[in-house]
C-alpha cells in the first residue's frame, strides 16, 4: 500500500472520505451564519441570542464524546464499520435539525450532530492514512482535512442566499441550509461504500484472508491503469495477531511508551484549536464592533478569509513530504504566531482599514489552516496502528475541550468591550499558543515523511513479536 503508484482507487478514497470535511466546513458556516435569522420572530423555532451559544457549546461537546467514543470503537471493530455509521448519524442527525420545532429539540439534534462529526475525525484520518501511499501522506492528509474550509467558504456564501426573504420565507430558508448538508452527505454515503476496510486493521485483528484480497483487488486495479508490474516490498515484519487489545494496553502507549509524542500533539490541537474557535466564532461581531462592518456583508468577508483557509494546506501541502515534517510543522505554527502578533499591533495602531485588517487576518490563517491540518496528520501517524484511531479522538477532543471553550469565551468577552487594546490581548494569547505548538514540534516533531507507518511507530504486536521492535519516545 505504501509504495503504489497514485490511481484511480486512491481519488476515491479522498473523495469518499474526504468530502465530510467539506460538509463539517459547511454545517459550522451555515450555522454561525444563519443563528441570527433563528432568533427572529417568525423564524419558527423559539430561541434566543443566549441559547444559540448553548447550542454551539452542546455541539461542541457532542463532538469530543463522539470523537471518544466512536475512536475507540474505530480500533477494536475497523475503520469501515466506524466511518458508515458516523456519517449515517451525521446525516440522521443534520436531517432533524432540519425539522427543529422546539429548543430542546434543536439542542438534542445538535449533540448527534457533534457526536457523527467527531467520529468521523477519528475513523477517517487513521484509514486514510493507512490506504494512501506513504510519499504522499502528508500532502494528502493536510489537502482532505483543509477541505473543511472550503466547506466553509460554500456555507458562508450560500447563506446570503437562503437568508434572502425575498427568495426564501423567514421559516424556510435556514431549514433548507440543513437539508443541503444532508444531501451532499448522502453523496458522500454511496461513493464512502465503495472504499475498503484498512487492510492493516485487518491483518492485525486475524483476517489476513480478507487483507489478502482487499490488497490484491487494488494491485489489480492499479496494474490495470498504469499498464506495468508492481515493484515487491523490500522490506517485512512480524506481526502477532490478536482478535482484541485490551483497552489499558492501548491507553499507556501515550503516558509510557511515547510520552514526548502525547506532548506533541497536545500542544498542536490546544493552540490551533484556541485561535481557530475564538477567531470562527466571532470574526462577524469583531468586524462589526472595530469596523463597522455590516452583518449583510459580514459572510463575504468571512469566505475570503475561509478561502485562504483552503489554500494554506492546498499550497504547503507539498512541502510536509519534500521538506519534512519537523521543519513544516513548526514553521507553520510560528509563522501564525508571529503574523498573529502583527494583528493585534493592526488593532493597537487604531487603523480603520478594515481590508488591511483582513489581510493580515488572511495570511495568519493561511499558515495556521496548514499548520492545524498537520496536527490531525500528526497524530495519525506518530503512534502504533492498535491506538491511532483513539489517538486522534483523544488529542481532538481534549483540543477542542481545552481550546474551543477557552478561546471563544476569551474572543468573545474582549469583542464586547468594544475596546481595541483589550481585543488585541486576545491575538497576542493565540499568538502564544500557537508559538508554544511551533516550539514543541521543533524539539519533538517525528520525521515521518516518505516513511511507512510501522517504521514510524511499530505496531503493538509488532513489538510484542520482535525483540527491541519499540521505539523511544
Amino acid at each position: 500500500m505504501d509504495n503504489l503508484p497514485w490511481s484511480k482507487f486512491h481519488w476515491r478514497v479522498v473523495i469518499g472520505l474526504g468530502g465530510v470535511w467539506i460538509l463539517d466546513g459547511l454545517e459550522v458556516t451555515m450555522v454561525g451564519s444563519v443563528a441570527a435569522r433563528l432568533t427572529e420572530d417568525g423564524s419558527g423555532l423559539d430561541i434566543g441570542p443566549a441559547e444559540i451559544g448553548l447550542a454551539g457549546a452542546i455541539y461542541i461537546v457532542g463532538a469530543c464524546l463522539g470523537a471518544l467514543f466512536f475512536g475507540q470503537l474505530t480500533d477494536r471493530l475497523g475503520r469501515k464499520k466506524l466511518f458508515i455509521i458516523t456519517l449515517g448519524l451525521y446525516l440522521v442527525a443534520t436531517v432533524a435539525t432540519a425539522f427543529s420545532f422546539a429548543p430542546w429539540y434543536f439542542f438534542l439534534a445538535r449533540f448527534f450532530t457533534g457526536a457523527g462529526i467527531g467520529g468521523e475525525y477519528a475513523a477517517i484520518n487513521s484509514a486514510i492514512d493507512e490506504l494512501i501511499p506513504a510519499r504522499v501522506r502528508g500532502r494528502v492528509d493536510l489537502v482532505i482535512n483543509g477541505t473543511y474550509w472550503l466547506g466553509a467558504a460554500l456555507g458562508a456564501l450560500g447563506a446570503v442566499v437562503l437568508l434572502n426573504t425575498d427568495l426564501f420565507a423567514a421559516d424556510l430558508g435556514w431549514r433548507i441550509a440543513f437539508a443541503i448538508g444532508a444531501v451532499l452527505g448522502l453523496l458522500v454515503f454511496f461513493v464512502r461504500r465503495h472504499v475498503p476496510e484498512s487492510p492493516r486493521w485487518l491483518f492485525i485483528h486475524g483476517h489476513e484472508d480478507e487483507a489478502e484480497r482487499i490488497v490484491a483487488e487494488i494491485e489489480e486495479s492499479v496494474q490495470d491503469q498504469h499498464g506495468q508490474e508492481l515493484e515487491e516490498p523490500d522490506d517485512s515484519l512480524t506481526v502477532r495477531q490478536r482478535t482484541s487489545i485490551p483497552f489499558r494496553e492501548i491507553a499507556k502507549v501515550g503516558f509510557r511508551l511515547y510520552p514526548r509524542r502525547s506532548v506533541l500533539g497536545l500542544a498542536l490541537f490546544v493552540g490551533q484549536a484556541f485561535l481557530y474557535n475564538g477567531v470562527t466564532f466571532d470574526l462577524a461581531t469583531l468586524l462589526s464592533t472595530f469596523y463597522d462592518v455590516a452583518s449583510g456583508a459580514a459572510p463575504y468577508f468571512i469566505a475570503v478569509w475561509a478561502f485562504s483557509n483552503f489554500l494554506g494546506p492546498v499550497l504547503l501541502g507539498h512541502l510536509f513530504d519534500s521538506v519534512g515534517r519537523r521543519t513544516m510543522i513548526s514553521g507553520t505554527y510560528l509563522c501564525s504566531g508571529a503574523l498573529a502578533v502583527v494583528l493585534a499591533l493592526v488593532l493597537l495602531s487604531g487603523s480603520t482599514s478594515v481590508w488591511l485588517f483582513m489581510l493580515v487576518l488572511v495570511a495568519t490563517f493561511f499558515f495556521a489552516s496548514a499548520g492545524a491540518s498537520s496536527a490531525y496528520l500528526t497524530v495519525s501517524e506518530i503512534f502504533p496502528m492498535e491506538t491511532r484511531a483513539l489517538a486522534i479522538a483523544f488529542f481532538y477532543a481534549i483540543g477542542t475541550a481545552v481550546g474551543g471553550i477557552a478561546g471563544p469565551t476569551l474572543f468573545g468577552n474582549l469583542v464586547a468591550t468594544g475596546d481595541r487594546g483589550m481585543m488585541s490581548i486576545a491575538f497576542f494569547v493565540g499568538a502564544g499558543v500557537m508559538a508554544l505548538g511551533g516550539v514543541v514540534a521543533l524539539f519533538f516533531a517525528v520525521n515521518a515523511e516518505r516513511t511507512s507507518l510501522e517504521k514510524v511507530a511499530l505496531p503493538l504486536t509488532a513489538a510484542e513479536a520482535e525483540e527491541g521492535g519499540t521505539q523511544p519516545a
